[in-house]
């Protein structure tokens, strides 16, 4: 039903040790790492903040994860490939976890559909691991809310979140994408990225409610 909170959907993840030289070129690994872990979630958005979240529990890094297309007239198709590494094999099994425990039971989906086909995602971070520190030069423990919906409700809801929170935007980003949706990640203190998130969540609940206002 719309307004339900659902959690992400973890599609699939492989360990692979001892990698050949073309997967250390190609997703350049660290050095010293040789051990990876590759890793897809349903909603790319999620798998992001897993990614993330993964650095602050285990000793790996992210070096390579990007969103697939999302397809032909889907508006929340698009899948994220990721790819974490360690020095040692336990640390990259031990990320995989992590990464799948906050798919499966921290992330925060809300359903903008009867059926609960179109979802939006709206996560409060109340601290960033070392991915997202280094890929949006963040200070590392900066709170951040992470926002995602189809094109028109997701420029309602940043405009809604921006009105309604003293945050700043980090990044932004509109339709078309991969996954056909947009976007952005804001960040202030924690108690602000709460109030965005919320303001975010309930000014599309309410748009998708009543879709037509003139």
């Amino acid at each position: 039903m719309i307004g339900d909170l659902l959690r992400g959907k973890f599609v699939s993840n492989r360990l692979l040790t001892d990698v050949e030289d073309c997967m250390l070129e190609q997703y350049e690994l660290p050095e010293g790492h040789i051990d990876i872990g590759l890793f897809t979630t349903a909603c790319d958005g999620v798998g992001y903040v897993a990614a993330d979240d993964a650095t602050k529990k285990a000793n790996v890094e992210v070096p390579k994860i990007y969103t697939t297309y999302g397809g032909c007239g889907k508006f929340n198709d698009g899948q994220v490939f990721g790819v974490i590494s360690g020095p040692k094999v336990s640390d990259v099994e031990r990320g995989l976890r992590y990464v799948r425990a906050f798919t499966e039971q921290q992330s925060t989906l809300y359903s903008i559909s009867e059926d609960d086909s179109t979802l939006i995602y709206a996560q409060c971070v109340p601290r960033i691991g070392r991915y997202f520190s280094k890929a949006y030069n963040l200070p590392e423990g900066s709170s951040i809310a992470y926002l995602i919906a189809p094109a028109m409700q997701g420029a309602i809801g940043i405009d809604e979140a921006l009105t309604q929170a003293n945050v700043e935007v980090v990044r932004f980003w509109s339709s078309p994408t991969e996954s056909n949706m947009s976007g952005a990640i804001l960040t202030g203190r924690e108690a602000q990225c709460d109030i965005a998130v919320k303001a975010f969540r309930d000014v599309i609940i309410e748009a998708v409610q009543d879709p037509i206002e003139y």
